[in-house]
């Protein structure tokens, strides 16, 4: 059999978990995942598992946050003054938004804390800080 490898486009099933074994993202119903290993497309913990594996494998995959997000960075959130939001925007902690940095880059926030005068934006990726478990097939080797 074919084994993956790096340059490979692949298809994969798969279910994501945090450690509370909560699914935090799946493939289930959907076509499966597309990418090509090692190119940087998925997060490296996960792309470095799919090496060597054969169109039928499966596999668990324990990936720790540095290998997965990162870590969260407080830097990332930030207070901004409520009159600075659009009043048609109906805020509410883990609404999801855009802001626009002074250099023109569009980054997703999520709302953490509402207060009459302030919200706090979060920029760190939802998953940041967490390690990750991925129940994993193979599919296809393109």
């Amino acid at each position: 059999m074919t084994e993956a490898k790096t340059g490979d486009t692949v298809r994969i099933h798969y279910t994501g978990t945090l450690q509370d074994g909560t699914t935090f993202d799946s493939s289930a119903g959907r076509e499966p995942l597309e990418f090509t290993v090692g190119s940087g497309q998925i997060i490296p913990g996960l792309d470095q598992a799919i090496p060597g594996m054969t169109v039928g494998d499966q596999k668990t995959v324990e990936v720790p946050c540095a290998e997965a997000y990162g870590p969260r960075q407080e830097e990332a959130s930030q207070v901004v003054p409520r009159d600075q939001i659009p009043d048609n925007i109906e805020l509410q902690p883990g609404l999801q938004l855009q802001v626009q940095t002074p250099q023109g880059q569009v980054v997703p926030v999520t709302v953490t804390e509402i207060t009459p005068t302030e919200v706090t934006l979060d920029a760190n990726h939802p998953l940041a800080g967490k390690d990750l478990t991925f129940a994993i097939e193979l599919v296809e080797i393109a």
